[in-house]
């Protein structure tokens, strides 16, 4: 997958991807991460911003909308290729300022990128 698409929705998720997802469940393919705070596009970036509640110490999560593999709009619920541990493991989301920095960015996108390929589960 080229690193831009990490960043756009798959194409089969067809006019779900236009949404507002807000307050949406948040699922890996192991279990819930959380609930999307909100969703944002800067510099051509496309992402979620995930509260994950007392999961991860009430951290937020950015996760970029190329990991989508299913919004569920009549259950409220994101689907994600990656594991619970891999969204965990991404580079940390420590202000909301970051969701405009190129930098910032390029980082998480290359680490999500960067993942082993997983089976994707639709829903």
């Amino acid at each position: 997958m080229p690193i831009d698409s990490i960043w756009s929705y798959a194409p089969e998720l067809g006019p779900a991807q236009q949404q507002d997802l807000t307050g949406y469940t948040v699922v890996a393919s192991d279990g819930t991460v959380g609930h999307v705070d909100r969703q944002a596009d800067h510099h051509g970036m496309r992402h979620l911003v995930v509260d994950t509640g007392v999961w991860v110490f009430g951290r937020s999560m950015l996760v970029p909308v190329g990991v989508v593999t299913g919004i569920d709009t009549a259950d409220r619920k994101v689907t994600l290729t990656c594991t619970r541990a891999e969204v965990k493991a991404a580079p940390r989301f420590r202000t909301d300022s970051e969701t405009m920095d190129p930098a910032y960015l390029t980082e998480v996108g290359a680490y999500y990128h960067g993942l082993p390929p997983h089976e994707t589960r639709a829903g």
